[in-house]
């Protein structure tokens, strides 16, 4: 996978501190992102993040992704739009200054769903999150899932898999994640987010 980009300089205060969850695809992020969204309706706003992929089934414009073109994506690149911005399996994705600003200025706490490459270049911004890491059990889980989608060709889940290893590896480095979260049992993953989320509530 390509290193990251940060594409600006951007700095701004965020009325609490923006929550990063990472890990591989199919870990569980966002069936975790989405219990938050459940419990807690009026407290966290998430930053849908820009693609240049299709959407998938049941994915919809401007709630799961902004599925955008790859012209209309490096337009916006070149024009400083973008916090960070990778390419994973021939598709561009990208957190948008003005997806994070919408949140702050709900007065929400702003969680964003991130690859490796998005946190090694939002380790460059201000945006001074906090990083929560979520990883499967083990890789053979991990590919049961994924196939278990009904979403992803066998090269897809190839290349999900080989970067999976690496998002798994890169969790181990000292210091880049706050937490770091083993999704063997949904109910237990969760309430340790939400433990680490109200133990930081103040900042």
């Amino acid at each position: 996978m390509p290193t990251g980009q940060t594409t600006t300089s951007f700095s701004f205060k965020m009325t609490k501190r923006p929550i990063v969850l990472s890990g591989p695809s199919g870990a569980g992020k966002s069936t975790l992102i989405k219990k938050l969204f459940v419990d807690f309706p009026n407290r966290f706003g998430f930053s849908v993040s820009h693609t240049t992929r299709g959407p998938r089934p049941g994915e919809t414009h401007g709630k799961d992704y902004f599925f955008i073109s790859r012209e209309k994506f490096e337009e916006d690149v070149n024009s400083g739009k973008f916090i960070e911005h990778a390419e994973f399996s021939g598709n561009h994705y990208g957190t948008s200054i003005d997806a994070v600003l919408e949140v702050s200025k709900s007065g929400k706490q702003c969680i964003l769903d991130i690859d490796m490459q998005g946190v090694l270049s939002l380790k460059r911004s201000s945006l001074n999150p906090f990083y929560v890491s979520i990883q499967p059990p083990s890789i053979e889980i991990l590919e049961n899932r994924l196939k278990g989608r009904g979403t992803e060709t066998d090269e897809s889940i190839k290349k999900r898999l080989i970067a999976a290893r690496k998002e798994i590896e890169f969790s181990k480095t000292a210091g880049v994640f706050d937490l770091i979260i083993i999704n063997d049992d949904l109910e237990r993953s969760y309430q340790k987010l939400k433990k680490f989320i109200e133990e930081n509530s103040s900042v």
